[in-house]
């Protein structure tokens, strides 16, 4: 299995929608180049997305998905691990996350369940929290370490 993680083109728009419906996540609000997006593709099968959303000092992460036959293979922890690294890179000071039903997924990447309350306002504006994800989803947060100045 010779899997690849690179930066997502607005050429793999129409497979990245395609693997997000197949499992039944959102794409309404997709970002149209998918700029820090992050897939896997195993030859020019694209088998797993990730994205980030930077706005100013936190982020969002989202639209997590592999596909079903190449779950339990750590390509998950690969994208993910990838944005993290971004995301400290850029300075983010948290990152923040919706879920239905991964919460315990990613409380191994050291993400917590915050009250929606104290989510910056930044964060509730996005779609994703505002109207595209249902009220009853747990909302998670990463704080990131910040390197010495």
């Amino acid at each position: 299995m010779d899997i690849h993680i690179t930066a997502a083109q607005p050429a793999d728009r129409a497979a990245v929608i395609s693997l997000l419906e197949q499992e039944q996540l959102l794409t309404e609000d997709l970002p149209t180049g998918l700029p820090d997006f992050v897939i896997a593709k195993e030859e020019s099968n694209l088998i797993g997305v990730a994205g980030l959303e930077r706005f100013g000092p936190v982020g969002l992460l989202r639209s997590v998905v592999v596909d079903p036959q190449y779950q339990g293979k750590q390509i998950a922890a690969q994208l993910v691990g990838r944005l993290l690294e971004t995301a400290q890179a850029s300075n983010l000071k948290e990152v923040y996350l919706i879920t239905t039903t991964a919460d315990r997924y990613f409380e191994r990447y050291g993400f917590q369940p915050v009250n929606r309350q104290e989510v910056p306002a930044v964060i509730q504006k996005t779609q994703q929290f505002s109207n595209l994800c249902p009220s009853s989803a747990i909302v998670m947060k990463r704080a990131l370490s910040q390197s010495p100045a």
